[in-house]
């Protein structure tokens, strides 16, 4: 009788698009997140914890660059035929339980979010399909104090990380002014020729579906700014221009003195923030919409201002343009602007890690009536990225390993964990090795691979005389690397104390690796 076949074994890899995070990196986000969270705590937000996983109805149709809801998340039927995904971000969970709980929040609400998002899109070199978001958001104010305290709350988180002032800087423009430069811009080709010249009678009229791609496309472009430059978008924006490839981009249509309006637009920042809005008025005097989104900037100037939040903080932008459909007023970004080396050894400006901005739209899908509410959302990869880059994580305590009371002696386990006891008990970080304790080189060399800032050292001699080794691992390898045999004997990094201060020395040791 032939034997049954045996099933193929897993393999052990993880999904496309995902990865796994170990001690040090784990470690390292939690503490930054905690620090974001003290910032947020100080201001007065609540801390939120949503569902991971919403109805595809509730999350709706404001996922980034994806026309319908159920693609671009992991979205699944449930016994009763019904349609869940998991969450692509916190803002439209924030949406539904505003709704769902409203009548036992306060208003306005004050809520800070932090944890993975899933979106099923094609990973690629630094995008993965699970990522982490930490939020803050105010619902139900319409006061453009809310925009100011968001803004000058994540300038602040960024210096309690470590982001050093003149380092970042948090840039703010107004949609509304946007839509006021649109009124009037017209499409230039066969599908669009009824295209209403006043942008709130196209709103009106129901326009096509290309309509409202070619609106799209617009912000696209012009979100393209920092890269190409002016002319590079009046190009785009027209007829098209080549990339650097030599591959040509179809233009959006535009005529070359509407392309030229939106250009002036984004490049009327002046010396300060009073010059800017003073320039702004001027491009946008024709428009209503326009004009109050100008009159929200400034509102957000004189708010910031009060508190002491400079233009080296905070400054206002008009190139600012933030690519989620559901903005309706200020938007803002913040962006790290010192130079990093990329990949092929060229210096670059480290760019965006945080963005966010008014959506006073989202919440109405669920209640019918308007809620204002404004939020941001720091990228927390990109931002431990940027401190990795400044050289200011990978030192802390809290990043480093335990010390490892090592086994010399099987029998004296009890003492090994009464030492180890004694250590936790002061605060301190420790294990005892629980490998096979015959090769003692393994026991180091696992100290090694632990990050280990000491090991404790005690056999059959030292129990005798009541004492205990205590080796000091970091600088033993600075030495064994850079130092001389006479700098090795001046400087030793193993020492031999009494038991009883075995405590005291192990902290004097952390103390002065630090």
């Amino acid at each position: 009788m032939a034997k049954p076949p045996k099933e193929p074994r897993p393999k052990a890899e993880a999904p496309k698009g995902f990865r796994d995070y170990f001690g040090a990196e784990v470690t390292t986000r939690a503490e930054m997140l905690s620090k974001i969270a003290g910032v947020y705590h100080r201001y007065g937000f609540d801390a939120l914890e949503s569902s991971a996983v919403e109805t595809v109805e509730a999350l709706g149709k404001f996922l980034p660059d994806v026309d319908r809801p159920n693609e671009g998340v992991f979205a699944w039927q449930d016994e009763d035929e019904k349609w869940l995904a998991l969450r692509y971000d916190l803002t439209a969970p924030l949406a539904r339980v505003y709704a769902q709980h409203r009548n036992d929040l306060p208003t306005p609400y004050r809520r800070y979010a932090m944890g993975p998002v899933w979106r099923n899109e094609k990973p690629g070199p630094g995008r993965f399909r699970q990522f982490y978001q930490c939020d803050a958001d105010t619902v139900g104010t319409a006061s453009m104090a809310a925009d100011a305290e968001i803004c000058a709350m994540l300038a602040d988180a960024l210096e309690e990380v470590g982001i050093e002032r003149g380092d970042y800087v948090v840039r703010v423009n107004n949609r509304k002014i946007l839509d006021g430069i649109l009124e009037g811009v017209v499409v230039q080709n066969e599908k669009t020729e009824a295209l209403p010249r006043n942008f709130k009678e196209a709103i009106q009229t129901k326009l096509s579906e290309w309509d409202f791609v070619s609106r799209d496309a617009i912000l696209r472009t012009i979100d393209k700014f920092d890269k190409v430059g002016a002319n590079g978008v009046i190009e785009l924006l027209t007829t098209g221009r080549k990339d650097q490839s030599g591959a040509f981009i179809d233009g959006v249509g535009l005529s070359e003195a509407d392309a030229r309006r939106i250009v002036d637009f984004m490049q009327s920042k002046g010396q300060d923030n009073a010059k800017t809005i003073a320039n702004l008025r001027t491009l946008i005097d024709y428009s209503e919409v326009g004009m109050q989104g100008v009159d929200e900037l400034e509102q957000i100037a004189n708010h910031l201002a009060a508190q002491g939040y400079g233009p080296d903080r905070i400054v206002i932008d008009p190139s600012v343009v933030r690519g989620l459909g559901y903005y309706t007023g200020p938007v803002f970004e913040a962006e790290l602007t010192f130079e990093i080396l990329d990949e092929k050894g060229r210096p670059r400006q480290f760019g965006s890690v945080a963005g966010g901005g008014r959506y006073d739209d989202l919440v109405a899908r669920f209640t019918g009536q308007q809620v204002p509410a404004v939020g941001v959302s720091i990228g927390v990869d990109r931002l431990l990225a940027a401190l990795h880059a400044k050289g200011k994580v990978g030192d802390s305590n809290i990043w480093q390993g335990p010390v490892v009371v090592t086994v010399m002696d099987r029998a004296r386990m009890a003492d090994y964990m009464a030492m180890v006891g004694e250590l936790r008990q002061a605060g301190l970080r420790a294990e005892v090795y629980l490998g096979n304790p015959k090769n003692f080189g393994n026991q180091l060399k696992y100290a090694d691979q632990r990050n280990s800032p000491v090991a404790i050292i005690a056999g059959g001699d030292e129990f005798a005389k009541g004492v205990v080794q205590i080796k000091d691992l970091i600088l033993g390898a600075r030495i064994a690397e850079n130092a001389s045999l006479k700098e090795w004997k001046e400087r030793p990094s193993q020492y031999e104390v009494p038991r009883a201060q075995l405590v005291e020395k192990v902290r004097e040791i952390l103390a002065g690796q630090v």
